[in-house]
């Protein structure tokens, strides 16, 4: 482990020393005052969250950015829990003598091999609200797909089945933040059934692949929005009339360098490439090509990622509505294929 690696580990723990402690008085509390026990506190709002602007870790650096409330960090620190400190919700365990069974109003899961108490949003809930009615249904926006925790893929719910309450989700940290907000480092996503694409680098440079004039000039343009685009969207205020990201076609033979091209590409801006395995994509069934798709995108979103979908005519081929529709397929295909260029 490097210096900078053992800094990061050292204010990520120093970071969440501080979280978890103040997440176990809130719990304390909740808990005291739902069974209405002697609590010096009369709500859980009356025990301030940790400072954590001075502190250079990960967690404290994403906890300030988005400017998280009281409710935010709790339910952010709850899906950390189980990763790092399970045994603080052991405290949830506790059995309903009346039907010698746990608290229904205390969610939970229990894991396949996990021994630990793995919270829901029933458990926030819980904890935030009590017998709060009206606070139950302000917590819903927190889980939400408007919300930052998954518009920035911080956390993700997982729903146990069809028909299940909304509540009964738990609200998962993702693995990138995970690592940031433990080890510090931003990992790559692995190839799996949850992201279909492999990271892909070349050796080679730019003085290896031959191209012509004019396409060199398009690649040019390429490489300079990448390399520029917060100037375009954001100080040349055109993010609302343009769509972010760059969109180009590549087109040719096999041979002609359209994989090497993206790769350059990737390495002269600094950005990640990843080839998407369209056959991990494409389904035969209705709506899950375009769900698979966005599952895609949804986890390129705000990343300094190139996603290049090799063989693309699979899944973006032009389409007739006509009985002749494979002939047309092929036919645009074909033409594609008759020489090679970059469009955005």
């Amino acid at each position: 482990m490097t210096n900078s690696q053992d800094t990061n580990v050292l204010a990520n723990a120093s970071s969440l020393e501080r979280e978890i402690d103040w997440f176990s008085r809130v719990l304390e509390t909740r808990v005291s005052l739902y069974f209405k026990q002697g609590c010096e506190h009369q709500s859980i709002y009356d025990i301030p969250a940790p400072e954590l602007c001075a502190t250079d870790s990960e967690y404290a650096r994403v906890v300030t950015e988005h400017r998280f409330t009281f409710d935010e960090r709790l339910v952010l620190i709850l899906a950390l829990i189980p990763h790092v400190r399970p045994q603080v919700l052991d405290t949830l365990f506790t059995h309903n003598k009346n039907f010698d069974r746990g608290f229904t109003e205390f969610g939970g899961w229990k894991g396949k091999s996990h021994g630990g108490f793995l919270p829901t949003c029933e458990t926030a809930s819980f904890i935030l609200a009590g017998h709060d009615l009206e606070k139950r249904f302000e917590i819903i926006r927190l889980f939400e797909d408007e919300h930052v925790f998954a518009k920035e893929h911080i956390l993700r719910i997982e729903h146990p089945g069809n028909g299940e309450p909304f509540f009964s989700g738990a609200p998962m940290i993702t693995t990138e933040y995970l690592n940031r907000f433990t080890s510090g480092i931003c990992h790559k996503p692995d190839y799996s059934m949850n992201f279909p694409a492999k990271l892909i680098t070349t050796n080679l440079n730019w003085d290896d692949l031959v191209l012509a004039p004019e396409v060199l000039e398009e690649i040019e343009t390429i490489n300079a929005w990448i390399a520029h685009a917060h100037t375009i969207m954001k100080e040349w205020g055109l993010e609302k009339a343009i769509k972010p990201g760059y969109r180009s076609l590549f087109y040719g033979p096999p041979g002609t360098g359209k994989t090497l091209t993206a790769t350059l590409i990737g390495a002269s801006v600094g950005a990640d490439v990843y080839r998407i395995d369209l056959s991990m994509v494409v389904s035969k069934y209705i709506g899950e090509t375009e769900k698979n798709l966005a599952n895609v995108f949804d986890q390129a979103q705000n990343k300094n990622w190139i996603l290049f979908f090799d063989e693309a005519d699979a899944l973006f081929g032009t389409r007739t509505q006509t009985s002749s529709s494979r002939s047309e397929e092929r036919r645009v295909g074909k033409e594609c294929r008759s020489r090679w260029s970059p469009y955005h």
